[in-house]
C-alpha cells in the first residue's frame, strides 16, 4: 500500500522553506481517510489520534518531514525500473511520508483500541538550513501532551539513539572592493582564503568524533575586479556538547581572525543550532527491537543528526527509525526498493502497537 502513495508524494516539489505544495498534498491525503489536519504557523501538518478515554495520556508523536535538499524546478519525474523507484527524494523522505499515510490508511479501514494518543506530523525544515524548525515547534508547543517522539526518516534497519549536535554559520567578507590594476583594496576573497585554510587546520578530537566542513564558498564579480564581498556556510558537528562549544568558539576566532588579516570586516550568522547528546531512547529502543525481531531483520544503532535531535531539550524519549530501504540519498538518482515498503509499515505499526502497553520510565 506504501508504494500507491510514494510517487505522488515523491513527484510533488518540497524545496526547504518551499514545503507548501506538498503539505497541501499530506492534508489532502490525510483527510481524504478521515483524520481531521491542522496546519501551525510553520507548515507542519499534524493529526491527532484520541480515542475517547485516553484523553489526557501521553501521545506518542510520529513525524517525517516534509522537505528536500532539491531545488525548486529540479525535476522530479519518478521512474519505475521493476524492482525500484528512482528520482531525487523519492526515499529522503518521501517514502517515510508514504508509509505514514500508509498507516493512517490501515488504521482507517481496521480501527484499532489505542490506549495512547497517536499524533502524526508530516513537519518542515529538517533538511539544510531549516533547522529543524518544524519539529522545534512541535515540541515547543505540545511537550506537556507527549510522551515520546519518533522521527520516521532514514532506512530500514537502522535507529538513530544518539544525536549529533550541529552548528552553522554563514560568514560573509566585505571589502571596499575595486579594479584589479588601478586599485590596491582589501580582497574579501583573500579573506575567504585564509578562513578555510585557517578552519581545516584546527584540531578536531576523534573522539569524541568532531568534524568541519566549508560545503559552500563564493564570493567576486569578475576576473579583473577585487572581491568586495566573499561567503562562506561552516557546518561543526560533534557528539560531545563541550567539543562543539570549543570547536564553535576557535572557527569563530579563525573567521574574525582571517578578516583583520585581510583588512576587511566580516559578519557571521548563525544559521544552524541542532541539539546533541542522547535521546533518551532506551524504551524505544527496546520496541524497536522487538519489532525487528518479529519481522526478521536486524537492527543497527547509529549517531546522526534527525528531526529527534530537537527533542533533546525538552527531556523527551525520541527516537528516530527508517521504514525503507534504498540508497544514493541526496542525489538525482535517489532510490527506494519496492518489496521494503511493506515491512517498513508493519515495523511502523508494531512500534506503535508496543507503545500502547509499555511504559516509558
Amino acid at each position: 500500500m506504501p508504494l500507491s502513495y510514494l510517487p505522488r508524494i515523491a513527484q510533488t516539489p518540497a524545496p526547504t522553506f518551499d514545503e507548501g505544495a506538498r503539505a497541501d498534498l499530506m492534508t489532502q491525503l490525510w483527510e481524504e481517510l478521515g483524520f481531521a489536519c491542522e496546519r501551525d504557523e510553520v507548515g507542519n501538518v499534524l493529526t491527532r489520534i484520541t480515542p475517547p478515554g485516553t484523553e489526557g495520556k501521553p501521545a506518542l508523536l510520529l513525524a517525517a518531514h516534509l522537505d528536500t535538499v532539491f531545488a525548486a524546478g529540479t525535476d522530479v519525474t519518478v521512474r519505475d525500473e521493476k524492482t525500484r523507484l528512482v528520482g531525487p527524494g523519492v526515499g529522503d523522505n518521501s517514502a517515510s511520508l508514504a508509509v505514514v499515510t500508509a498507516l493512517l490508511a490501515g488504521y482507517a479501514a481496521q480501527p484499532v483500541a489505542l490506549r495512547r494518543p497517536l499524533w502524526v506530523a508530516a513537519n518542515v525544515g529538517e533538511e539544510g538550513l531549516g533547522d529543524l524548525r518544524g519539529a522545534k515547534h512541535l515540541l515547543a508547543r505540545h511537550r506537556a501532551s507527549l510522551g515520546a517522539f519518533v522521527a520516521v526518516d532514514g532506512y530500514l534497519g537502522i535507529a538513530v539513539t544518539r544525536a549529533v549536535g550541529v552548528r552553522r554559520y554563514r560568514a560573509t567578507f566585505i571589502g571596499p572592493g575595486g579594479h584589479s590594476w588601478g586599485d590596491q583594496a582589501p580582497s574579501a576573497l583573500h579573506a575567504l582564503g585564509l578562513a578555510i585554510a585557517g578552519l581545516y587546520a584546527l584540531h578536531r578530537p576523534n573522539t569524541p568524533r568532531t568534524t568541519l566542513n566549508v560545503g559552500l564558498a563564493s564570493g567576486g564579480n569578475s576576473v579583473n575586479s577585487i572581491a568586495a564581498n566573499a561567503e562562506l556556510l561552516l557546518d561543526l558537528r560533534s557528539l560531545d556538547a563541550k567539543a562543539l562549544a570549543e570547536l564553535d568558539t576557535r572557527a569563530q576566532g579563525v573567521l574574525h581572525s582571517a578578516a583583520r588579516e585581510a583588512g576587511v570586516n566580516v559578519r557571521l550568522e548563525r544559521v544552524g543550532d541542532r541539539p546533541g547528546g542522547d535521546l533518551r531512547s532506551g524504551p524505544l529502543l527496546d520496541m524497536a527491537h522487538e519489532a525487528a525481531r518479529e519481522g526478521r531483520m536486524d537492527l543497527r544503532l547509529a549517531s546522526s543528526s534527525t528531526d529527534a535531535n530537537a527533542a533533546v531539550p525538552h527531556d523527551l524519549p525520541a527516537i528516530a527509525v527508517g521504514v525503507y530501504r534504498g540508497g544514493n540519498a541526496h542525489r538525482e538518482d535517489e532510490w527506494v526498493q519496492h518489496n521494503s515498503l511493506t515491512p517498513g509499515l508493519r515495523f511502523l505499526r508494531r512500534m506503535v502497537e508496543l507503545y500502547q502497553h509499555r511504559p516509558l520510565s
